[in-house]
C-alpha cells in the first residue's frame, strides 16, 4: 500500500503523489524536533499571493486524537481588512509534503472536488489528519530526512467574470432591404463597384458588382456579391450567419418573383429572367477570413442587356438585396 492504513481512514480525502512542486508556495522547516518542544501550538508562514489574494500555511505539529499523534496543515485566507462586508472567495486547494527519498510530492486534497468557500467567519481549510505522527517521523517515508522537511500549497481561486454571450437568429430584420442604383451604367470602365455602407442586423455591409463579370466569367456575366465590410471588428474565429435575396430589378414590368426555398429547381429559379427580376438566394457564415459571398454568375451579359427583360432602363441598373435571416451577437460583461 503506498500510505498506511491509518492515513487512508481519512474519509473524503485523497492522496497521491507527483513530481511537480507546488505551484505557489514552499515552506522548508530545517530542525524540526525542536518546533514541537517549543511547545507552540501552531506556526504561522509568511503570507505569499495565488489568484489576486494573499494566503498563508498554518502547521500544527503535534496535534492528538484518541492517543494519536498527527501533523495538521491549513490553508489560511490572509490581509483580508480592506475586503468589503459580506466578502467571500472561493477556491480549490492542494497541499503538499515533500518525500526527499523518492523526489516527489505527497499531494493531498478533497476528494469531492468542491471549491472551498472563505469568508469572515470561516478563513481556513486543511486537513486536521495530515499524516500521522509516526508515518511522518519514519524515515522510510522520507517526509523527515535530516529533521528537515518540506510543506507546499497550490491555490486556484474560482473568479466569475460575469461575462456572457447571446446569439440571436434574426428573420426579417428591420431595415433588412438595400437597393443599389448604379447610374450611368453603359459607362461603368471599371471591374468592379461598391455600393455605399449599409447597417443591418448591427453590422455594416457593402453589395460589389462587377459589371463585366469576374474572374472566369468575364466578359461572360454580371458578378454580384455581399461584403461584411466590418470584417475587421469580428474577434478571432467569430463568424456571422446571413441568408439573403440578391436581385437585379426588372423596371419595366416590376413583377419580381419571390421564393424562399432550397429546392431542387433552385438554379432553374435563379435563371428565370424572362419579364421577372433575376433572383440569387443564398447563405454564409461571414468571418473574418470569409468576408464576401455571392454569385460569380448572377446574370449573363445578353440578358442583362436585352431592354425587354428591363434590367436597365435610363441607363441605370438597380441591384437589391434583402436580408432573410441574420444571426446578432451580444457580449455582456
Amino acid at each position: 500500500m503506498p500510505f498506511s492504513a491509518m492515513e487512508n481512514q481519512n474519509i473524503g480525502v485523497t492522496r497521491s503523489k507527483r513530481d511537480l512542486p507546488p505551484a505557489h508556495f514552499s515552506l522548508k522547516i530545517q530542525t524540526y524536533s525542536l518546533l514541537p518542544k517549543t511547545e507552540v501550538e501552531k506556526y504561522d508562514s509568511g503570507v505569499f499571493e495565488a489568484g489576486g489574494h494573499k494566503w498563508r500555511l498554518s502547521l500544527h505539529p503535534n496535534e492528538t486524537e484518541e492517543g494519536i499523534g498527527y501533523i495538521s496543515l491549513y490553508l489560511a485566507i490572509a490581509e483580508t481588512d480592506t475586503y468589503p462586508e459580506g466578502w467571500e472567495v472561493y477556491a480549490d486547494y492542494k497541499l503538499f509534503v515533500l518525500d526527499h527519498l523518492q523526489k516527489k510530492y505527497l499531494t493531498v486534497q478533497d476528494a469531492d472536488g468542491d471549491m472551498k468557500r472563505f469568508h469572515k467567519e470561516k478563513t481556513e481549510w486543511g486537513f486536521a489528519k495530515l499524516l500521522t505522527l509516526e508515518a511522518f517521523k519514519n524515515s522510510s517515508n522520507g517526509y523527515l530526512v535530516d529533521d528537515c522537511c518540506e510543506f507546499g500549497a497550490e491555490v486556484f481561486v474560482y473568479s466569475r467574470n460575469n461575462e456572457w454571450e447571446s446569439l440571436a437568429m434574426v428573420k426579417e430584420p428591420s431595415d433588412g432591404t438595400f437597393r443599389y442604383e448604379m447610374e450611368n451604367f453603359s459607362a461603368k470602365a471599371q471591374p468592379s463597384y461598391y455600393s455605399k455602407v449599409f447597417t443591418v442586423g448591427e453590422r455594416n455591409w457593402k453589395l460589389k458588382v462587377w459589371p463585366k463579370g469576374n474572374g472566369a466569367q468575364r466578359g461572360k456575366a454580371l458578378s454580384i456579391f455581399v461584403i461584411l465590410d466590418d470584417w475587421k471588428s469580428l474577434p478571432p474565429k467569430r463568424t456571422l450567419y446571413a441568408k439573403y435575396k440578391l436581385r437585379i430589378l426588372d423596371q419595366v414590368s416590376g413583377k419580381h418573383e419571390q421564393t424562399t426555398g432550397t429546392s431542387p429547381h433552385f438554379l432553374h429559379i435563379l435563371y428565370l429572367l424572362v419579364k421577372l427580376a433575376s433572383l440569387g438566394i443564398s447563405s454564409h457564415w461571414f468571418s473574418s477570413s470569409s468576408s464576401e459571398w455571392g454569385f460569380p454568375i448572377f446574370l449573363t451579359l445578353d440578358k442583362l442587356h436585352q431592354d425587354s427583360n428591363g434590367f436597365i432602363k435610363d441607363d441605370k441598373l438597380i441591384a437589391e438585396i434583402e436580408f432573410l435571416t441574420i444571426s446578432v451577437i451580444k457580449v455582456y460583461s
